[in-house]
């Protein structure tokens, strides 16, 4: 054993530097104190206490030898320099704590921008919010407070007003969702945090003030059920027990109960203003250190900071970047560039090579102009528009927080409290005038404008980390489920390619007509900008250089046309995962759905032949005439206005009619290769060199997942369309051709927007022998669908019965049978974006509409103050007008009342753009936004859709709902241009069907509007009418 003498120690120290972590160790041991201080004159002396134990001093009373260069105790030369691990020493101790800290915010609104600073500067790994009062689906003052490099997780309060939970963490970090379910006496959000030592349960709580005689067993229940993830808990929350009352009854219960489950509550001080402790930090099987609390002075309870021994992955302080000077590429530099490398090759002889030749020439071209530079950059984790005057504002604040600590004077809390309140309006007043100029800069570009109120306001839709291991997991999640879906259908299929009652094609369609240079140059022109990773040049870049690619993309167009044949870089798609629904969980790959990605000329290719392909299908009447997905002058609206114009005369004639509404699996990933190519040559006549380029076009295709820079492998495609081509929604139609068919044999009534089917059939009585047609159908059609490799889910697929109420009350509710499976009526069900109920009344949708319409009112009211008038013009058009006018001429004749509560949303997103107050009259308003009331909105839509429907503009489904007046002998008005208003029965069933309220309105209509020669002439003059109609009083 080596031996020291106190001599020798104090001479090597000169040689030896301390560890931070062996000074700790000292200082937990009682041997390194430093004495309190104390002002001369101040009349205290130190007192030792009893207790206290004595302990020698470390420091020697010997004056240290001068040092003496020629009397060296060790020889330099012979000393290696030792480098420093920038990986070790205290970026491990900073690693190995993990920093947490608890607050109740009772609200974050206004407060977001100071938490998310709080985070920053005291470098916190996790932040436990309780009381955020958030709603659901709300998240702009989450995402303010989540700062860079965080993510969150919430827990809003479903019903009433408070409540709300939250999570903000770092997002390198391995953290999941724990599925509970929430009793009512608490709120509670579980999480799993995976470390290099295992698992770990993170528990946030939040206990109403309110006495409820469950909280104690509805804690038990949930302790147990997490105890299987974990035997390492944090629990924290604000409990409202006030743990330092020994009298209480529910204190001493609750302290056995966490007794039981080895639990230690380590807060033992006071955590809200009343000196009460409620907030309570409670672990089992984990260290905890360094507790302690703060006033914010944000709110009545105090910030409770801690640190637990957890082996978290140190945070990164530098990143490699890869950028382009895209900004200062000049166009014409780059077009010369471009045209010198296509010519200064010999155009090659194959197609494949061709394309590669045009790739490796935009590619080196844009090398040439702006090239790739990697940069190492450091994480900039405050906020951008952090400036001098906030930072001296803080270090007020901080001086103001000392002084209210070291005296307790009310009148210096309260003035920490007056300054928090300035700063925190000084920052948001930074913050808007921040992003305020970046939309001004953007010269009202709406994508600049879109992307940063998506950024203030919405959370992150993607997954929270992209590596190609995750990549790869979503491949074969989205492989996976294709190859169960077809495990579950009946393959066999040897009678399936056609249907004996589609007629034989009496034309053909052999080979593509070769495309001239001008039209490529306007469909480029006219197409939408889209970048994918495949693509060689950024499109928008591209489309600036036309008159240099022009020629070689003709070319390539001409000779895939020719040859029948598609280029293999053509067939690579590059899939992102994207979240179904915001607010999901990312955590569940069933959330996500495949996105696919092509390369810009690949869609072009693509534009052309879906061009040719549908003018040949719609002049020979080959398409589905109820089919209205991706159809020119076909939408949403005008199939939901021929299905409720039959729902509403069959109700008028006293029937009640039953609608189904199919829902599909994947539909555009199960089509069979083969089963399409079959149709596409004996259905609709496609033969030669045409059949050929798509037998190409759906062979020899690959994927990958694509994720930020990384990627999974590639994996080939047998079935299914793409959903991101031009081409996928129109194969897709052609596909589901023999069972519009089927359901015509039958009788039903029913229509098709791409992959949703609905139909709808007419009973008098519902009695069984009139159910068995519609039973029989739907028995073909899951047959069909099975032998065509479709899956319908008859869990999804809904059933509702409309009529009048005394038609309904005169019929039972009965189920459907759709083969095994049993089909229950609903109370309403979602079709295209509309909600139906019963009576067609569309309250539950008008409602709907209310809901979102209000929330993004919120979220553009928080944003407003840095958007110029035309800008946040743009952001109420799109996420309340869009609202309030889709398929809004379904609402033809609705309840006032109804239409009222649509008028109050037109108001209040009229004055949130104006700013005007509630008193002020909103007439003048309207007037002054030259916005048509929503009555009038709906009966402008009835008369626009009936001008197209009389002027070939319409879906044909339309234009036979309308037929002109012919009176029996010749009269004055036989050229009125009036068309026929049929008799109804029912004022609320009949007289709201399209083929009744189009004619009326059109009837009422000025002839010199009516005969308007082109559409933007009767648009210009119906406006002007209806807006004097509307306005006629003021």
């Amino acid at each position: 054993m080596l031996k020291y003498s106190h001599d020798k120690l104090l001479l090597i120290k000169q040689f030896v530097q301390s560890k931070w972590s062996d000074c700790n160790i000292l200082k937990d041991a009682g041997i390194l104190q430093r004495p309190k201080y104390i002002h001369r004159g101040s009349g205290r002396r130190h007192r030792r206490a009893a207790n206290e134990k004595t302990t020698g001093s470390i420091c020697s009373g010997i004056r240290r030898p001068s040092h003496d260069p020629g009397n060296r105790i060790v020889s330099v030369p012979n000393l290696h320099y030792v480098g420093i691990n920038p990986d070790c020493g205290s970026v491990q101790k900073e690693a190995s704590l993990c920093n947490i800290a608890l607050f109740n915010s009772r609200s974050l609104n206004g407060k977001a921008l100071v938490l998310s600073e709080l985070i920053t500067d005291t470098k916190l790994d996790i932040l436990c919010l309780t009381e955020t009062w958030q709603k659901p689906n709300e998240f702009a003052s989450l995402t303010e407070a989540t700062p860079i490099g965080f993510t969150f997780h919430s827990e809003p309060r479903s019903s009433r007003h408070g409540g709300g939970l939250a999570v903000i963490i770092r997002e390198d970090l391995n953290v999941k969702r724990i599925p509970i379910n929430c009793p009512l006496s608490f709120e509670c959000l579980a999480l799993k945090l995976t470390t290099e030592s295992g698992p770990v349960s993170l528990i946030v709580l939040y206990r109403p003030p309110k006495y409820n005689a469950s909280f104690l067993s509805d804690l038990i229940e949930l302790l147990t059920h997490l105890s299987s993830y974990s035997q390492r808990i944090i629990l924290l929350g604000d409990f409202n027990i006030h743990i330092d009352t020994p009298t209480s009854k529910l204190r001493n219960e609750f302290l056995s109960l966490l007794d039981c489950f080895d639990l230690t509550q380590h807060v033992d001080f006071p955590t809200h203003c009343g000196g009460h402790i409620l907030d309570l930090i409670c672990t089992s099987g984990l260290s905890v250190a360094n507790i302690y609390s703060t006033d914010l002075g944000l709110s009545d309870h105090k910030a409770v900071f801690f640190t637990v021994s957890l082996p978290l992955p140190p945070l990164t302080c530098k990143r490699q970047i890869s950028y382009r000077n895209l900004k200062n590429i000049c166009p014409s530099i780059l077009s010369g560039s471009i045209s010198d490398l296509l010519l200064s090759a010999p155009i090659p002889s194959t197609l494949d090579s061709f394309v590669h030749h045009y790739n490796t020439a935009l590619h080196s071209a844009l090398d040439k102009t702006a090239p790739l530079k990697h940069k190492e950059v450091s994480f900039k984790r405050s906020a951008p528009w952090y400036n001098s005057e906030l930072r001296s504002m803080k270090a007020a604040g901080r001086r103001l927080e000392r002084m209210s600590r070291k005296t307790g004077l009310t009148v210096h809390i309260q003035a920490f409290s007056d300054h928090q309140r300035a700063y925190r309006e000084a920052l948001t007043s930074a913050k808007n005038t921040h992003y305020g100029r970046i939309i001004e800069s953007s010269h009202d570009n709406p994508r600049v404008l879109f992307s940063v109120v998506n950024k203030l306001l919405e959370p992150a839709s993607g997954p929270t980390t992209s590596s190609t291991e995750v990549c790869e997991e979503f491949l074969h999640f989205f492989r996976n489920k294709i190859k169960d879906l077809n495990n579950s259908t009946n393959i066999n299929t040897s009678s399936v390619y056609i249907s004996p009652c589609f007629p034989t094609p009496s034309s053909s369609f052999s080979k593509f007509s070769p495309v001239t240079s001008a039209f490529v140059n306007d469909l480029l022109y006219k197409m939408r900008p889209t970048t994918c990773v495949l693509d060689p040049i950024p499109t928008t870049l591209l489309k600036s250089c036309l008159h240099a690619i022009i020629p070689t993309v003709t070319t390539i167009i001409n000779s895939s046309l020719d040859t029948g044949s598609v280029p293999l870089t053509f067939k690579i798609a590059s899939v992102t995962p994207t979240l179904k629904k915001s607010g999901l969980d990312a955590d569940n790959l069933n959330n996500f759905r495949p996105i696919s990605h092509l390369p810009f000329l690949s869609k072009v290719l693509e534009r052309v032949v879906a061009s040719q392909l549908t003018n040949y299908l719609t002049s020979n009447n080959l398409m589905e005439p109820f089919q209205s997905g991706f159809r020119a002058r076909h939408s949403c609206e005008t199939a939901l206005l021929r299905v409720t114009n039959d729902l509403l005369m069959a109700a008028d004639s006293g029937q009640t009619s039953i609608l189904i509404l199919l829902d599909l699996s994947a539909a555009f990933d199960t089509v069979r290769h083969d089963i399409l190519l079959f149709r596409m040559e004996n259905m609709l006549g496609i033969s030669g060199t045409a059949l050929q380029w798509f037998k190409s076009y759906l062979t020899d295709r690959q994927e990958f997942v694509s994720l930020g820079n990384s990627r999974s492998s590639s994996a080939p495609v047998t079935q299914g369309v793409p959903q991101g081509s031009v081409l996928g929604p129109l194969l897709f139609c052609i596909y589901m051709l023999p069972l519009g068919h089927i359901i015509r044999s039958y009788g039903l009534g029913y229509h098709f927007y791409a992959d949703d089917t609905q139909l709808y059939f007419n009973v008098k009585s519902g009695t069984s022998s009139e159910l068995s047609q519609l039973t029989t159908c739907l028995s073909e059609i899951k047959t069909w669908m099975e032998q065509n490799s479709l899956k319908l889910n008859c869990n999804k697929t809904e059933l509702l019965q409309i009529g009048t109420k005394m038609q309904l009350n005169k019929m039972s509710s009965f189920p459907v049978h759709l083969g095994s499976d049993l089909i229950r009526p609903a109370s309403t069900v979602k079709n295209l974006g509309v909600i139906f109920d019963s009576s067609l009344t569309y309250s539950a949708h008008i409602n709907h509409i209310k809901k979102l319409s209000y929330f993004h009112l919120r979220n553009i009211s928080r944003v407003r103050s840095f958007l110029s008038f035309s800008n946040a013009e743009k952001l109420v058009h799109a996420f309340i007008t869009s609202r309030i006018d889709y398929c809004n001429s379904l609402l033809a004749g609705a309840p006032s009342n109804l239409i009222s509560q649509l008028q109050l949303i037109q108001n209040s997103a009229a004055r949130v753009l104006t700013r005007a107050s509630s008193s002020e009259h909103i007439t003048p308003i309207l007037l002054r936004l030259h916005w048509l009331p929503v009555s009038y909105r709906i009966e402008y839509k009835i008369l626009l859709i009936t001008y197209k429907a009389l002027n070939n503009l319409a879906p044909n489904y339309i234009s036979d709902l309308l037929h002109h007046y012919v009176p029996a002998r010749p009269l004055r008005s036989s050229d009125s241009g009036n068309l026929v208003v049929p008799v109804t029965n029912l004022h609320s069933m009949g007289d709201r069907a399209f083929s009744c309220i189009a004619p009326r309105l059109w009837n009422d209509l000025p002839k010199l509007i009516r005969s308007a020669d082109s559409m933007n002439s009767f648009k210009k003059q119906l406006k002007t009418h209806l807006f004097r109609k509307a306005f006629s009083s003021t």
